[in-house]
């Protein structure tokens, strides 16, 4: 689970699992919760390799301060938003250079990930984050 002593973990990496149903491949995410890497994203990137993402962390569950920019962007997503409970509340497609995504739940978490991952996270499951180290 994410407890509150992961909310100093910036440039941290987590494996990230859905305790509902496996992954069909590991998950690496980086912990972002600072404005300049939650601004930032994954803008003026090339691509996202399918076995990694970003968590995008808020202090609270919110609609508003989950939402997400697509502004950009030269690679379509999936976006999985989380509560503080660990539980997905919504999934969503999101496309390169189009507009603003809010979650229809209120939302601790929004993870950016492959689009090609999508069908891998629905609402309702639970999400497990595990430290790891990259040295």
């Amino acid at each position: 689970m994410v407890n509150s002593t992961l909310m100093n973990k910036n440039n941290k990496y987590f494996q990230l699992t859905n305790q509902t149903t496996p992954l069909t491949s590991p998950l690496k995410v980086k912990y972002c919760s600072s404005f300049l890497c939650k601004f930032k994203g994954l803008s003026w990137r090339a691509s996202l390799p399918q076995e990694e993402g970003l968590l995008l962390v808020q202090s609270k569950d919110s609609k508003l301060d989950s939402s997400i920019h697509m502004f950009g962007m030269f690679f379509d997503l999936a976006i999985i938003w989380i509560n503080e409970q660990n539980q997905i509340v919504d999934v969503k497609p999101a496309y390169k250079w189009r507009s603003i995504l809010f979650p229809q739940q209120p939302a601790k978490y929004a993870l950016e990930i492959n689009i090609e991952r999508l069908s891998e996270f629905k609402k309702g499951e639970i999400i497990h984050l595990e430290e790891i180290n990259l040295s």
